[in-house]
């Protein structure tokens, strides 16, 4: 199991557009795949699970990677966080 740490960049936070890639980008993977906020802990494979955090911008959140394609999935993660949740 690996984890990760991001502060979400987008001033919009986490909303349905990025919510949406996100899911599309976990289910590529065999890993579980979950997102951390605070207490929370949801996994990446709903809409609705992502949506129910209201990740805000500047706010911090953890992504945990659990399985046997983990390190190629917090990549693929990785890459979302940087360059495209901006985009979204």
């Amino acid at each position: 199991m690996i984890s990760k740490d991001y502060i979400i960049t987008a001033a919009e936070g986490i909303h349905a557009r990025p919510a949406t890639a996100l899911v599309k980008l976990t289910k590529r993977f065999k890993s579980t795949i979950s997102i951390k906020k605070g207490d929370r802990v949801v996994k990446l494979n709903s809409l609705l699970n992502i949506l129910s955090l209201a990740a805000k911008g500047g706010e911090t959140i953890s992504i945990i990677v659990d399985g046997e394609d983990e390190v190629g999935a917090l990549v693929a993660i990785d890459m979302f966080f940087h360059e495209e949740l901006k985009h979204l």
